[in-house]
């Protein structure tokens, strides 16, 4: 069984800092992408940020320059790195990694339970 639990959510002001970390842990053949989506009260989850097994990164346009996403793949961690945080990036976070439980199963996306992240004004 796959476990993904995050830590590092937490109330800042605006323009403060905040590292999210994610580890996976559990039955894991391999891992590809691993990646950080948010939901905001009454909005839809959306992308914040993913990286591959090689360190190729894509942002969603709203956080470029501000966040910066990491993995240690021997440690199966991602790290998300927020700065110059606004009001609007609040929401509750959610870790994902698409991967491999076994050398016979397919790749299949397991998310964490949420951190929420608050940013006041």
């Amino acid at each position: 069984q796959v476990q993904l639990v995050e830590s590092g959510g937490g109330l800042v002001q605006a323009g403060g800092s905040l590292r999210l970390s994610c580890a996976a842990s559990g039955s894991i053949f391999s891992i590809s992408s691993m990646g950080w989506y948010r939901q905001a009260p009454g909005k839809q989850r959306e992308l914040v940020a993913r990286i591959t097994s090689r360190g190729n990164t894509n942002y969603a346009d709203s956080v470029k320059g501000r966040f910066a996403i990491s993995r240690d793949n021997a440690k199966n961690t991602v790290y998300l790195q927020m700065s110059s945080l606004k009001p609007e990036d609040t929401a509750v976070y959610y870790c994902n990694a698409l991967l491999r439980d076994s050398y016979y199963s397919d790749y299949a996306n397991y998310w964490g339970q949420g951190t929420q992240v608050t940013v006041s004004s």
